[in-house]
């Protein structure tokens, strides 16, 4: 059975509303940010991110990692250690991000 994001990706034709269907979602574009600068675990995200509940960053994590965005490692540790770094098609985003940042320096207003 698939989530509401999946049934959503799926019944978008144009490709800017099915990237917006897959990294508008509230937080993922946050968790993107975070992992461009590198690997982190699921505790720097959560810290860098505060808000965000630990349900909503896992089913986020799991939806990149699903859509090949995130890449997942477990290392074979005790404790295990796990950490979350960008594919070569997240770093892709790394642009978009970078023209977002752009775009709203230049065109908001502060406190907005």
């Amino acid at each position: 059975m698939k989530n509401d994001s999946e049934q959503k990706i799926e019944e978008c034709y144009c490709p800017i509303q099915k990237t917006l269907a897959l990294i508008g979602g509230k937080w993922t574009l946050s968790i993107i940010r975070e992992l461009s600068s590198g690997s982190k675990r699921f505790s720097q995200l959560q810290k860098s991110l505060p808000g965000i509940s630990p349900k909503t960053l896992s089913s986020r994590l799991q939806e990149l990692e699903k859509e090949a965005i995130v890449a997942k490692q477990v290392f074979p540790e005790v404790p295990p250690r796990v950490e979350y770094s960008l594919t070569s098609k997240g770093e892709g985003l790394k642009k978009v991000l970078q023209d977002l940042l752009k775009w709203g320096t230049e065109n908001l207003k502060e406190g907005y």
